[in-house]
């Protein structure tokens, strides 16, 4: 199953970035690298036309052509080319690269409340209490502003209302663009800037040319990360409570990429070019490639914008995507970036099946507004037995399939419906129970089930296959079985949660298997935040809800991007690998049961399921240790990954003399100071070291910090030194991990973790090794 996650659509002009004609040629994104020294934007937008026109065949002008240019973070343009253009772009001096225009998909309250019940029920360390500190900005500190990529924002909502708030900072460098059904008056002191890119011929039947959100998910995001406690939030009464951002005094700024269709890996660029020069402090970006296409590191639009945004002090957080439960399918993986997974949250939406002669009702969960008879007079039937005569076997008519059941047979009648992720979507089958007279459907699906669905007014609930077995032992008990379906109710303190959500995409990544990735999780399950007005509403209802319920690991991403803003205005000086350092060490690995988080399948997660654990924004503002990263950091990894120093000099600007060191190898990226470890074929019988560097940030200047292992049967692991004794004048230490495998038959990875604590603080990082 695909959740949204987020488009990416071929962009074309983009007000204020180069009108390009349209044409039959396509759209190809021409990569620069760094802005050079010493350089206007002006300078840089001639020398940009001038290279195209260099290139051009007779009769075509570079203005006609380029749809946009990029001159603030990094350089580069996209126009529209032929191949026999592109081919020759690719060999001018000075371009890093030149690809077709890619086009990405966006990766689709009381989560908030549950990560602070989380801190407090499970991880009893000694750390920030004051309520109000994992979502409002400190006394001393810098106004933070989050950038996102998304599909825009409707303004209007109560969670972008400004009272309260100061003057727009000083260092805001912004726009609030005019466009369709959007001016200047909609931005205000909590909005403070909004952008929008021509989607062009790919955005088929929604208006591109405002920042108003038409898809709703830039709108849910956006008040995820930082938007306003507004009470009594909820969907049509479901979910009832406090819908808040993560950090809700931070300032927002919506740069819109995507529509509802996908987002173009020329917007993407824009997007990120603009933010930077903006002046955000965080860029939250919900969308992503699909796993099987996996470009270079120099042909993907978000590593690229990201890069230079982390280049310039600007932390950037992706979702991971919607690909799981299958292994190696995260996305945005770059070192650079912090990749979000997504897990459950402790709610719940159950919707019960009440059968006849007084049998114990069948718990199920949906959202519907079942208008049914609460006492069970409807009759039951399964989809097999409603088969049509015209479809040979009874499989694809017990799953309910379009066109294989038989309207006489169902009309009047609850269907009971088997449903697995290969299946027409859950909604196609549901409305053609619907036009074909049925009352209502039990859809039997285990893997989804977690995954609330949103019926309204046609009763519906989803049941596991063991509740299923119930079902079919009544049915078959009887000869008139019947049964209701009960509207759907909120159920709160689920157990067990968090549990990573079955569509986050895990790793390890099948681009950088000496990093592991996803870094972090956060709620991805039915989160409550604001969204944009309806036509569908639920019978009765004569107002659309201003609150969505939506899963994915857009929505996870977020999150950690609120958390992210909270620790950058308590620590301004901390760079984006501080920033994601202490959120991940201090991440938890427990549900509210205190025992090892799960999958939803009900195995023990591991790292690659969830990076270091679920976020825990109280916890990231004292980590006590960080693993830091500064520019030289990534630029080994990229000579290490495969990149030429000739190449690399073309990304960025390294310091006089850079050369990448002679044995350079994809194994050494092992050794960047990452807050996880991740180590690919030590083989059996052998052992690899890895160096990591750790700075105190914690108040006690004076600290002894002592490490402990836990590591699987079949791997020994040794740290050296076994303690780090911090000072006043040494706040940076390092130590050497060596991992020795003595186990020969392993197939799987073998993960553990290492964890540092001075008896205040607990520093955790997990490992994963491979053989």
């Amino acid at each position: 199953m695909w959740l949204p996650l987020c488009f990416v659509v071929a962009l074309l002009a983009v007000p204020g970035g180069g009108l390009g004609e349209r044409s039959s040629d396509d759209v190809y994104v021409v990569y620069m690298g760094a802005v050079p020294r010493r350089t206007s934007p002006n300078f840089l937008q001639e020398t940009h036309l001038r290279l195209v026109g260099s290139i051009l065949s007779r009769g075509k002008v570079a203005q006609s052509v380029v749809v946009q240019q990029y001159k603030h973070g990094f350089s580069g343009f996209a126009a529209r080319l032929s191949k026999d253009e592109a081919a020759a772009l690719r060999k001018k001096p000075g371009v890093v690269s030149v690809f077709a225009d890619p086009v990405y998909q966006l990766h689709t309250t009381r989560s908030w409340d549950f990560l602070q019940q989380t801190d407090v029920k499970i991880d009893a360390r000694a750390r920030p209490k004051a309520t109000a500190a994992a979502s409002s900005a400190p006394t001393t500190g810098i106004d933070t502003i989050i950038g996102l990529l998304d599909s825009g924002i409707w303004p209007e909502s109560p969670s972008f209302d400004d009272t309260g708030f100061g003057d727009v900072p000083s260092t805001w460098k912004g726009v609030c663009m005019a466009g369709a059904d959007f001016n200047s008056s909609n931005c205000n002191k909590k909005l403070i800037g909004a952008r929008y890119y021509d989607l062009g011929e790919v955005n088929s039947w929604s208006s591109s040319n405002s920042p108003r959100d038409e898809a709703g998910h830039g709108t849910h995001t956006s008040s995820t990360a930082a938007g306003n406690a507004i009470t009594g939030a909820s969907y049509y009464g479901l979910a009832s409570g406090t819908a808040k951002g993560g950090s809700a005094a931070s300032r927002l700024a919506m740069y819109r990429v995507c529509s509802d269709e996908g987002c173009a890996g020329s917007a993407i660029l824009a997007g990120f070019d603009d933010a930077i020069g903006d002046g955000v402090h965080v860029i939250s970006v919900s969308l992503g490639a699909s796993p099987y296409f996996s470009p270079d590191f120099s042909d993907d639009p978000i590593a690229i914008g990201s890069f230079h945004a982390v280049a310039k002090g600007v932390i950037v957080v992706c979702s991971a995507g919607n690909s799981g439960p299958e292994a190696s399918t995260v996305v945005n993986a770059a070192p650079w970036i912090m990749t979000v997974a997504a897990t459950t949250i402790d709610r719940a939406f159950e919707s019960d099946v009440v059968l006849g002669e007084n049998r114990t009702a069948v718990k199920g969960g949906a959202i519907n507004f079942s208008n049914l008879d609460k006492s069970p007079k409807y009759p039951l039937i399964t989809g097999a037995s409603a088969k049509s005569s015209s479809v040979s076997g009874t499989d694809s008519a017990s799953h309910c399939e379009p066109g294989t059941l038989d309207a006489s047979k169902i009309k009047g009648k609850i269907v009971l419906c088997n449903h697995s992720q290969s299946d027409t979507s859950k909604t196609v089958k549901v409305d053609e129970l619907k036009s074909a007279g049925a009352v209502g459907s039990i859809l039997v699906n285990d893997a989804e089930r977690a995954v609330t669905t949103a019926y309204l007014d046609f009763p519906v609930t989803e049941v596991t296959s063991g509740a299923a077995v119930d079902l079919h032992s009544y049915i078959a008990s009887t000869s008139e079985p019947v049964a209701t379906i009960t509207p759907a109710i909120t159920v709160t303190g689920y157990k067990p949660a968090p549990v990573v959500a079955y569509f986050s995409s895990r790793g390890p990544s099948a681009q950088t298997g000496n990093i592991l990735k996803p870094d972090v999780a956060a709620p991805g399950v039915n989160i409550l935040a604001s969204w944009i007005p309806t036509s569908s509403l639920p019978a009765g209802q004569k107002q659309p809800s201003q609150f969505n319920l939506i899963s994915g690991t857009s929505m996870a991403c977020p999150h950690v991007a609120g958390a992210a803003a909270t620790v950058k205005a308590w620590n301004p000086t901390w760079s984006p690998a501080a920033i994601r350092s202490a959120i991940m060490t201090t991440a938890t690995q427990q549900n509210n049961d205190k025992a090892p988080m799960t999958t939803d399948s009900g195995t023990v997660a591991t790292p690659f399921d969830y990076g270091a654990g679920q976020v825990n924004p109280t916890g990231a503002l004292d980590p006590g240790l960080v693993y830091d990263l500064a520019a030289d950091d990534y630029l080994h990894f990229l000579c290490n990954y495969g990149y030429s120093a000739s190449q690399i000099k073309l990304i960025t600007s390294p310091p006089a003399g850079f050369s990448c060191p002679g044995n350079a190898s994809k194994d050494l990226i092992s050794d960047l100071n990452y807050p996880s470890i991740a180590v690919t074929k030590l083989g059996a019988a052998a052992s690899r070291t890895v160096t990591r560097e750790v700075t105190n940030v914690g108040a006690q200047e004076d600290a002894t910090y002592t490490v402990t292992v836990s590591a699987p049967a079949g791997l020994d692991v040794k740290v050296v030194p076994s303690k780090l004794h911090f000072t006043s004048t040494l706040k940076k230490l390092a130590f050497q991990v060596t991992f020795s495998s003595n186990n020969t038959a392993a197939k799987d990875a073998l993960t553990g973790s290492i964890t540092w604590s001075d008896g205040k603080h607990t520093v955790h990082s997990p490992f994963a090794i491979t053989n």
